[in-house]
């Protein structure tokens, strides 16, 4: 098992992309409000390869959290379902810089 991790910069952050020739089932995303007061919001992405090009982020396509407020000094765990992504496929946010994400995955 993999893990990457990395503060948010409050704008799309690509935090795993799937590299060529490669396959990896998400075990579990947390994300972390290392607030020390304050809401904060995020967006959660997961975005398919098009065609052997880049994805693109689109709010009514690829967004699969959507605008969660995570209240300060809580995690959000996404673990109840399993993704596989393909070559080039990545998992993106968009959120505040109080925020820090780690994507658990595996190679399949």
């Amino acid at each position: 098992m993999a893990i990457v991790n990395q503060r948010l910069t409050g704008i799309q952050d690509n935090v795993l992309v799937v590299p060529s020739g490669k396959r990896y089932a998400i075990t579990n995303i947390l994300v972390c409000n290392n607030s020390a007061s304050g809401t904060q919001t995020f967006d959660l992405h997961l975005i398919a390869n098009s065609g052997g090009s880049p994805g693109t982020l689109d709010n009514n396509v690829t967004r699969v959290v959507n605008n969660l407020d995570l209240p300060a000094g809580e995690t959000f765990t996404f673990d109840s379902e399993k993704i596989v992504l393909e070559t080039g496929d990545m998992v993106s946010f968009v959120g505040h810089t109080d925020l820090a994400a780690t994507v658990s995955y595996l190679e399949v």
